[in-house]
């Protein structure tokens, strides 16, 4: 099973190791990045559906005297994502009356294409998948999807178990997906800088104050020795994000006083010399994934994806194993008074349509890909399922590459998650104008007060349409 999941795992580094996050170089993400393993499958070596989910499905009961039914399911990259067809043919074993037909409407401009789709009068899609939050609200606006309030109450659906994500995709008091997938940032290590320093490695509770302090102590500013403390990426989220990790604020607040302490750290440790400066990283085109493979960066702050991103590049070879190859993993860090374990992240789900003739069968669907069971068949394929069961954390911190100390497992216990980009009817536009002057103020165009300023100002004009 390892040799079959790693066979996944590197046709997905290999294709996607240097792609960006998002659409978009400077923002938070609203769909799935482009580093993850969701982005592609190994074409010969990967699992059969059958050996793949054959396990996980033995729980749920085969419907053998149900009345057939066929259920059209719209997706994205269906060739080249490794789970499509592992879910698929998992709940067909589990539920042999049920035929899971699946719709590719390709990757570029999915939601835009599933709106216009579900738009028609013809439309016949029963489950569609949710790539992003701005698609979803235009789905909710257009009463496209039906909310699922009545099935998860009859279920008695405990909402718990995704780590507070489902609240942030609440349209007034109702749900409209249930997620299946999500990726989450952690912060990587290189553990051998650390053993050469003699420091001891990060730790799964660290404030950003502890964290600053570790990073400073790491760097070494002598010219041709240089040693980074830490990394950020040119992405808006990897410096406005860390504001939002006290629950208390999101991106769609309008006034962000909250994210200057946070400005302040990164270009303070710009100046002196703990990170690579955002300009040269622009006008380098340098990716996130050189910069720690490099072997100069003690600590990169990077989604969940990049697990996988390491794990086959090492064991490709295209990472220099005396460079990089003795990593880690903690949990993202936190301010003061806010639990470890707090971190941010994206989500893909599952909605049931309007225009289904069999809402019930779409239903039981959706519940069992975003449930345990559907869990289990996204670690196999090396993906981070919305529920991490201990069946799925066994099954990701067991492949062969990932980091065998007790820290780095710990490390993928989520206490709460919050949505980099929450549910908001204008979030499209809010997303916009957080970018641009993000940009303006780690290029120094602008100072922090004054990019703050314009970000208030912007958006207040947006929230105020």
């Amino acid at each position: 099973m390892k040799r079959k999941i790693m066979s996944v795992l590197l046709a997905a580094a290999m294709v996607t190791s240097m792609a960006g996050c998002s659409g978009s170089d400077g923002g938070a993400q609203t769909q799935a990045p482009a580093d993850t393993p969701q982005q592609t499958q190994a074409s010969n070596d990967a699992a059969p559906a059958e050996t793949t989910a054959g396990d996980t499905s033995a729980e749920a009961p085969a419907e053998t005297d149900a009345a057939p039914v066929t259920l059209k399911w719209a997706i994205w990259d269906k060739e080249s994502t490794a789970y499509w067809q592992a879910l698929a043919d998992a709940y067909q074993k589990a539920a042999p009356n049920v035929t899971i037909e699946m719709v590719d409407l390709g990757s570029t401009d999915y939601m835009t294409v599933l709106a216009t789709e579900l738009s028609g009068e013809g439309s016949d899609f029963d489950v569609v998948t949710i790539k992003d939050v701005p698609g979803y609200a235009t789905l909710v606006q257009k009463n496209a999807i039906l909310s699922l309030d009545d099935y998860i109450k009859a279920d008695g659906i405990d909402l718990g178990k995704y780590a507070g994500t489902t609240d942030q995709i609440t349209v007034n008091g109702s749900l409209y997906e249930l997620p299946f997938r999500n990726d989450f940032w952690v912060l990587f290590y290189n553990k051998d800088l650390f053993d050469e320093k003699g420091v001891a490695y990060p730790t799964n509770d660290m404030t950003f104050d502890d964290y600053d302090k570790l990073a400073r102590e790491m760097t070494d500013t002598t010219f041709g020795s240089q040693i980074y403390g830490t990394h950020y990426h040119t992405w808006r989220s990897a410096v406005q994000l860390f504001s939002v990790l006290d629950g208390q604020h999101t991106i769609l607040d309008g006034d962000y006083e909250f994210m200057k302490p946070y400005y302040e750290l990164v270009l303070n440790q710009e100046a002196d010399g703990v990170c690579r400066k955002y300009t040269d990283l622009k006008a380098e085109g340098l990716h996130y994934s050189a910069a720690f493979s490099g072997g100069d960066v003690a600590m990169l702050n990077m989604g969940s994806w990049f697990i996988a991103t390491m794990i086959s590049n090492l064991e490709s070879g295209e990472y220099d194993a005396d460079l990089c190859g003795n990593w880690g993993i903690v949990k993202y860090p936190h301010a003061d008074g806010v639990e470890a374990g707090s971190t941010l992240g994206t989500i893909t789900g599952l909605s049931v349509t309007a225009a289904s003739d069999t809402p019930d069968e779409a239903w039981k669907f959706v519940k069992w890909v975003s449930g345990e069971e559907g869990a289990a068949v996204m670690a196999e394929t090396g993906n981070f399922p919305a529920i991490m069961t201990d069946e799925a954390m066994n099954i990701i911190t067991s492949l062969s590459g990932f980091p065998t100390d007790d820290a780095s497992k710990e490390a993928l216990n989520v206490s709460n998650l919050y949505l980099e980009v929450p549910y908001a009817e204008n979030v499209s536009e809010i997303n916009s104008a957080l970018d641009s002057f993000h940009g303006s103020i780690m290029s120094g165009e602008m100072s922090i007060d004054e990019g703050i300023a314009a970000m208030n100002e912007a958006v207040q004009a947006v929230i105020g349409q």
